[in-house]
């Protein structure tokens, strides 16, 4: 296939998955603690035994919020195509292969790459019923993608707060032929610098799979969730003024761990990163390992590694794309962020083309279908 345009940072989120996907698909002793869905003052919702709060079927990102005309710009244009009004109806279509492929030709996507639902798996509060959750998605997932394998690439979940459960899941979902592995970003996850992480590297090192981290809230939800008011609003701005900033926390761990030293061949991508802060947090990484930290076993300066095996994924950055050349051009892939608020489906090419029209074609290209291409195999 040939392909003009790839979306390295796309969803398929809870909402809008089978109601009963995880309770007929878990074994006996898990079936009551697994999410399902019941109707609720706003709509059928998704909910646990425990009264978990898991978002509205058909609602708006990941948590399924409600979707409130005129609040969000974004997600006025995307309620313009029939999505939540669909989603009402029981039609879900980021969660349909057939459905989802008319999406992204609606958005002028060849292919993109889908993150899953492990923010729905943390908000579960059940660590091992979510990896019950983790592996009955995985399974649901290599049917989803087997439709169109060379434009709907999905990304393995793997178990949340469990690292030998997850080296286990590693190696299952490589042999079903997912392209990719998705770790939990939260705030209650172990530092990724911390030995105890060895395993999971030795793992994604043994199935050549790109691991991914998506970016997550730099305030925790519940702490938004008990504010009222201008005041919740007023934290809700903060968390998603600063949200994409956070990964530095782990960028800095990988890199600072020697872990990419140790593994060459490892792949990291960074989902919905943003990239205009990432030259400032490069050039710092340098700084202060030439100054004070040649000791931590890296033969390279941290934005070698950096431009060696990591991405970044964007939607629309109008800073990052005037410092390219300090990022590393093959660094970089744009997404969509479909179907989340932040996301410019479906009128990506109008944002596209503002953010990259001072840039030269062959640039272009790189960053919104060629390295992301490369990354999952599909170009050669």
């Amino acid at each position: 296939m040939r392909y003009t345009r790839i979306s390295a940072d796309c969803h398929i989120d809870m909402p809008w998955l089978p109601a009963d996907l995880f309770t007929s698909n878990a074994s006996a002793a898990m079936k009551d603690r697994m999410p399902y869905v019941t109707d609720g003052p706003d709509g059928p919702r998704w909910t646990t035994k425990k009264g978990a709060a898991m978002g509205l079927v058909g609602g708006t990102g990941s948590t399924g919020g409600k979707y409130i005309p005129g609040q969000n710009y974004r997600l006025d244009v995307m309620a313009t195509t029939g999505l939540f009004d669909d989603g009402k109806k029981g039609v879900r279509r980021p969660a349909d292969p057939h459905l989802r492929i008319k999406e992204m030709e609606r958005d002028g996507v060849d292919a993109e790459v889908m993150f899953g639902i492990l923010g729905a798996a943390s908000r579960l509060g059940d660590h091992e019923a979510a990896n019950e959750m983790m592996r009955i998605y995985n399974d649901w997932l290599v049917d989803f993608c087997r439709h169109y394998p060379e434009r709907q690439i999905g990304l393995a979940n793997l178990p949340y707060g469990d690292i030998d459960g997850a080296v286990k899941e590693i190696h299952r979902v490589a042999k079903l032929g997912l392209r990719g592995i998705e770790l939990s970003c939260s705030w209650d996850m172990d530092p990724m610098w911390h030995p105890m992480w060895e395993p999971l590297w030795q793992a994604v090192n043994e199935v050549n799979l790109p691991l991914h981290f998506h970016t997550f809230p730099s305030l925790p939800q519940q702490v938004r969730d008990r504010q009222v008011g201008l005041t919740r609003r007023a934290a809700f701005f903060t968390s998603v003024a600063g949200f994409q900033m956070n990964l530095i926390n782990i960028i800095a761990a990988v890199i600072g761990a020697a872990v990419l030293e140790r593994y060459p061949d490892i792949r990291i991508s960074f989902g919905e990163s943003g990239i205009g802060w990432i030259p400032y947090a490069l050039d710092r990484m340098d700084f202060e390992w030439e100054d004070r930290f040649r000791d931590i076993g890296l033969k390279m300066k941290p934005s070698d590694y950096w431009r060696r095996q990591c991405k970044a994924t964007f939607q629309f950055d109008r800073i990052g794309t005037k410092l390219i050349d300090d990022i590393g051009v093959e660094s970089l892939m744009w997404g969509s962020d479909y179907p989340h608020p932040d996301g410019v489906w479906p009128e990506s090419s109008k944002y596209i083309e503002e953010q990259f029209g001072h840039l030269p074609k062959d640039v272009v290209h790189k960053i919104t279908c060629e390295n992301a291409g490369k990354f999952y195999g599909l170009i050669k």
